[in-house]
């Protein structure tokens, strides 16, 4: 048995901190969405009991390094399953870029494995099973706008987003998620999202009081480290976005645009300078 499942990256609309729990992890405050950007996961049952991970990308870890991987062997034991799969992964999202690329692979292999198995389990319990992968699978479990608490295992689907255009820049620098948050300080953020506010301008489909409200808490702490994030944000609103802003840890920025056209227009000019630039938009419930 096969099939295939459709892996979309993941933005930050926003990205609050609001404590440091005892054991280290933070308490999070985010609204995400998914974009048509995505990689594409096959998934074939063998009898064997092995799982194997291919990618389109020869750089790519194939073994327990990557969170497929993990994701299938976690089901595996979890369900005391006997057979393995093969997965294969056809790569379209930048690595270590604040998109989740990693992350929505090994949701895509929970959605996939939980049919192919025939677990029954609900997107709450494959959420609450990829937690131990990493913080950002219980989102892409989902893969639809949600407001996301707690440890990054709390997800409130909101439904569809106002209609707008992002032109999504990833400059050519990769960071590492743990150093940032180790940076973190909770007491130190000055610039928070408006969250309430954030979530009335997605209820009430409007997009300036949405992108008004808009913020992420950490992208002093990689702006500092890498600052070309600061100077592509800056680039992108000269050039006509509404809102521009980091995902997750970066270092991937964002440009919003209500106009298709002039979301064309800021495409081409950041493409004359920057090698992954994307024109996207955000998916709608039916798209998935």
């Amino acid at each position: 048995m096969q099939l295939i499942e459709k892996a979309p990256a993941k933005i930050n609309l926003s990205l609050d901190a609001l404590y440091q729990h005892t054991d280290g992890e933070f308490e999070w405050q985010m609204i995400m969405t998914s974009i048509d950007l995505a990689d594409y996961v096959q998934i074939t049952l063998q009898d064997s009991p092995q799982i194997e991970v291919r990618t389109s990308k020869g750089y790519l870890p194939e073994d327990k390094r990557n969170l497929a991987y993990q994701a299938a062997q976690l089901l595996r034991h979890h369900f005391d399953i006997k057979t393995g799969a093969i997965i294969e992964i056809d790569k379209h999202i930048p690595v270590a870029a604040g998109l989740g690329g990693g992350s929505s692979d090994a949701a895509a292999v929970l959605r996939g494995l939980n049919q192919l198995w025939h677990l029954g389990l609900t997107k709450a319990e494959l959420a609450h099973i990829g937690l131990s992968i990493d913080s950002d699978v219980p989102y892409c479990v989902y893969s639809e706008t949600a407001l996301v608490t707690g440890k990054g295992d709390q997800i409130q689907p909101l439904g569809d987003l106002p209609n707008f255009w992002m032109v999504v820049v990833k400059p050519e620098v990769s960071v590492s998620t743990p150093r940032i948050l180790h940076a973190l300080n909770c007491d130190q953020i000055t610039d928070r999202p408006q969250t309430d506010r954030l979530l009335a301008g997605i209820q009430q489909q409007d997009a300036q009081q949405m992108t008004a409200a808009m913020a992420n808490v950490l992208t002093p702490i990689t702006n500092q480290r890498y600052p070309q994030i600061d100077y592509l944000m800056q680039r992108l609103t000269a050039f006509g976005a509404e809102k521009a802003q980091m995902s997750g840890s970066g270092p991937t920025v964002f440009g919003i645009c209500r106009q298709y056209s002039r979301a064309q227009r800021i495409y081409n000019s950041m493409s004359g300078f920057c090698r992954e630039v994307y024109l996207v938009q955000p998916l709608k419930n039916k798209n998935h």
